[in-house]
């Protein structure tokens, strides 16, 4: 019989997507692939670099610890804010912004643990070679159907 081990912040990554840090405490390797847990930091004026969009199969769910970080689900924008926790069910369209005057941290928590660091990893890479415009749409899609998710349609011109 296997021995595992227990220890406090076994995954400790911090990955780096443009400005924001994604700061991984648990992976899916850490819990038998029933959560992932990660920390979010959003500077100031800072939006989600990737289009919005749907997890297809894991819920995703957001404690808030610094700052106010507004979310859009389903087209309805939430502010969470410190001590504020928000369940965003799988399927629904969503995106962040961080509308607010103060960095942001929040800790995310996926379940079950489809997504993990290597999403981030990938993402990183598309949204680096954009060199500060939209990410190739169809590389993202890519990214997004490999790590369980899917992009929302773009929303309509006026």
């Amino acid at each position: 019989m296997q021995q595992r081990t227990t220890s406090v912040n076994p995954s400790e990554e911090t990955i780096k997507i443009g400005p924001l840090g994604i700061r991984f405490l648990l992976t899916g390797d850490d819990s038998n692939g029933s959560v992932s847990v990660f920390e979010v930091l959003v500077p100031v004026g800072q939006k989600l670099a990737a289009p919005a969009h749907k997890n297809d199969a894991y819920e995703e769910i957001l404690y808030g610890i610094k700052g106010v970080l507004t979310w859009t689900v389903e087209g309805m924008p939430i502010e969470v804010g410190p001590g504020q926790a928000l369940c965003i069910p799988r399927g629904a369209v969503h995106r962040f912004d961080n509308l607010g005057s103060e960095d942001v941290k929040q800790l995310a928590v996926i379940t079950p643990a489809i997504m993990g660091p290597a999403y981030f990893h990938e993402a990183a890479e598309v949204i680096g070679a954009a060199g500060g415009g939209p990410p190739d749409r169809a590389r993202m899609t890519d990214v997004f159907r490999r790590h369980g998710m899917t992009v929302a349609a773009p929303p309509p011109t006026k």
